[in-house]
């Protein structure tokens, strides 16, 4: 310590050996002095940070991070900037292919990494993916991250299909980690060859960012809220009623669920279908029919998308969420904490959510007749029912809870800042 009260490290010293030789006061002075790791996300849209990612961007600066958002514009990000306490940038991306608005994207992007200068880029989504690896490649960033949480490819053949995987390769390569958030969307990447399985990691028992148990449990507002919304919908205390709760799309299954909800209204009077989610008719579009029987049936209540489910939750008897793809739904968990039984398709994520015959039931993709038989027996068999709906919590709590997964995913980053050099 020099005279005036300050701390010299002489040049021939490793600024470790030297914090160490100085003792406390330097350990404080270089907490003072150390800058947050810079994190970048990036989300095609910025929904994903809104609801799928909620809370996990605060707790990171929480954790001596810097936390940038990327994503397209929306009308809300002021308010998931200051939720999240990270600083949104905007970078529109689309949803679709799209090559020549991809590369103004990349480009955009590219200059963004380039300003800011992050140790991490974390992607999500498919074109966040591919154009967020690429950029952080193209940047310099060492520690490229990539999180895959469903594949649409599953969904697709021929020549689209070909170009989708081409693109997932791409991602990966540019990646220096990709977590697969299901054990079964690991082992299918694995199968398909898009990247060495060294570079593959599932964290905890899988999802993207687990689920606050505390947030999605019933509580006595929220109970107020499920007393008026039974009133105004006209729910009866002898009604079951089956929710879904997603995009009003095809590949979630809605036609499957609407027909199979229509077979089951001719032997079954009290029962209702509230389908909380909204219509995405330029993607995915569900066939006229459905939709004419969604607003025409009185025993189905659609009432559009909803920033707060757990009310809706709150007046259900089961969740059916006939999917066609999945990565690592949040839906069946968030269901699961309100001890609802759930209806699940055999594909990636809801099979490891749901245990057939423990807390729910597990029928094939795109079968109507399926989905109504296990629709009818949790409906008819009180045993059963009783038995789902006594595990479905339990479950959920003991192996997806949030915190912990936060954690693991601080245990990542740590890791490759270690392995780069870097501290934080």
């Amino acid at each position: 310590m020099t005279p005036d009260g300050t701390i010299s490290i002489s040049s021939n010293l490793k600024k470790s050996d030297a914090f160490a030789r100085l003792g406390t006061d330097a350990v404080i002075v270089e907490k003072v002095m150390k800058k947050p790791v810079k994190l970048i996300r990036v989300t095609t849209v910025p929904l994903s940070f809104d609801k799928l990612l909620t809370g996990q961007l605060k707790y990171m600066t929480e954790h001596g991070f810097d936390v940038f958002m990327v994503s397209s514009g929306a009308s809300n990000t002021a308010n998931i900037s200051q939720r999240e306490r990270s600083e949104f940038v905007q970078v529109e991306m689309t949803r679709t292919i799209s090559p020549f608005k991809d590369l103004v994207s990349l480009y955009k992007l590219t200059g963004v990494l380039k300003r800011i200068r992050p140790a991490i880029v974390h992607t999500h989504t498919p074109k966040a993916g591919l154009l967020g690896m690429l950029a952080a490649k193209f940047a310099g960033v060492p520690i490229r991250l990539h999180t895959v949480a469903g594949l649409p490819l599953m969904e697709t053949t021929g020549v689209k299909r070909q170009i989708l995987e081409l693109v997932e390769k791409l991602t990966y390569t540019c990646a220096v980690k990709v977590y697969p958030n299901s054990q079964n969307l690991n082992q299918f990447i694995k199968r398909k060859g898009f990247c060495p399985p060294a570079k593959l990691k599932v964290l905890g028992n899988g999802s993207s960012n687990g689920i606050d148990t505390r947030y999605f449990n019933l509580n006595s507002d929220l109970e107020a809220t499920a007393n008026e919304l039974k009133s105004e919908y006209n729910i009866n205390p002898s009604d079951f009623v089956f929710i879904f709760i997603g995009r009003v799309v095809k590949d979630k299954g809605i036609q499957e669920l609407v027909q199979a909800f229509n077979m089951l209204s001719k032997a079954f009077t009290n029962i209702k279908l509230l389908i909380v989610g909204p219509y995405e008719s330029k993607l995915d579009p569900v066939s006229e029919e459905t939709t004419e029987s969604i607003d025409n049936n009185t025993n189905i209540i659609h009432v559009g998308y909803q920033a707060d489910v757990r009310p809706y939750l709150a007046i259900s008897s089961a969740l059916a969420f006939p999917s066609y793809r999945e990565g690592f739904p949040n839906v069946p968990m968030q269901a699961g904490c309100f001890n609802l039984p759930c209806i699940v398709t055999d594909i990636n994520g809801c099979n490891e959510i749901i245990e057939n015959e423990e807390n729910g039931l597990i029928i094939p993709p795109k079968d109507a007749v399926a989905l109504h038989d296990a629709m009818r027996q949790l409906m008819v068999d009180n045993v059963l029912y009783t038995k789902l709906k006594g595990n479905a919590r339990k479950m959920i709590v003991e192996r997806y809870e949030q915190n912990h997964f936060w954690s693991l995913l601080l245990d990542e980053y740590k890791e490759q800042l270690n392995k780069h050099g870097l501290i934080l």
